[in-house]
């Protein structure tokens, strides 16, 4: 599945008609769905209408058993709203961080978790300690799958480990690489998907790696792993919203500007982003 960007036109108004079009064809190209509403879609800084527009627009775009919309919010009522607002539009799961406005503890990770799956929806955790700074250890996830809060976690710690950790402690929750730069590693350990940001790029070429990873055709996967790893490193930086949209324009897809306080990338940033972008395309991905 792919954690889509959100275009944006030169006043940084959304262009709901190219979100739609990159959505289809994102699904054309062979992908499974679309995460809508991520940290690359630019959720936090879009007003309560646009956010629930652009749910709107993948559904109607792709069909809503392959929307699965991000849901975070600051407070667990809001991350309830916002699921609803999901159901309301046709989509089929939800992705949810832990609480993000602080720090919260296990107890209330718990809680919130079960206030959201409470609503009816399937729920993917995301688990990114980085922007989080709550970590949803093994252990816990663990206890939430029994529960029955969550069917899956957005793996993003970098922490390949932990794959055989949850294997062990819950066989039956789903595990999604979410850091593009160890997709194969999560793969060998057993992956059951993967939610990628330089398959808005690259979506061929991505879907291949994929599938040549989680059918151990390990020859094939490295070769595709070494042309596309100087690009999947730029998703776990913390320029990556702004990384990705550029390797986008490179490809004449549609990336665009980001709203602030993220900024334009430096010049040397630039540089090295599109030269990665040229070399991949220059050895045949698409």
């Amino acid at each position: 599945m792919v954690a889509t960007t959100l275009p944006l036109r030169a006043d940084l108004s959304i262009d709901y008609d190219a979100f739609a079009d990159h959505v289809r064809g994102l699904v054309d190209a062979g992908c499974d769905g679309v995460v809508p509403n991520g940290s690359l879609g630019e959720y936090q800084v879009l007003t309560a209408e646009e956010r629930a527009e652009v749910v709107r627009v993948a559904v109607e775009a792709v069909g809503g058993d392959r929307v699965m919309p991000g849901v975070a919010a600051y407070g667990s009522a809001e991350a309830c709203r916002w699921t609803e607002q999901a159901a309301r539009a046709g989509a089929e799961a939800v992705m949810l961080l832990p609480p993000n406005a602080y720090r919260a503890d296990e107890a209330e990770v718990h809680a919130h978790y079960a206030d959201v799956a409470s609503v009816g929806l399937p729920v993917v955790a995301y688990n990114n300690p980085f922007d989080t700074r709550v970590d949803l250890a093994p252990e816990l996830l663990a206890k939430l799958h029994a529960d029955g809060h969550i069917v899956g976690v957005k793996e993003f710690s970098g922490d390949t480990r932990r794959a055989y950790r949850l294997a062990e402690l819950a066989p039956g929750l789903d595990l999604l690489a979410g850091a593009d730069d160890v997709l194969l590693e999560l793969a060998v350990a057993g992956a059951k998907g993967w939610i990628g940001g330089f398959l808005n790029v690259l979506p061929h070429s991505c879907i291949e790696l994929y599938r040549a990873a989680v059918a151990g055709d390990l020859p094939r996967a490295r070769e595709l792993y070494d042309v596309l790893h100087p690009l999947l490193r730029w998703d776990t930086r913390t320029e990556f919203v702004q990384a990705i949209k550029l390797s986008m324009d490179v490809v004449g897809k549609p990336g665009g500007p980001c709203r602030p306080p993220r900024r334009p990338l430096n010049a040397e940033t630039r540089e090295s982003v599109r030269l990665a972008t040229e070399r991949a395309v220059a050895a045949g991905l698409s």
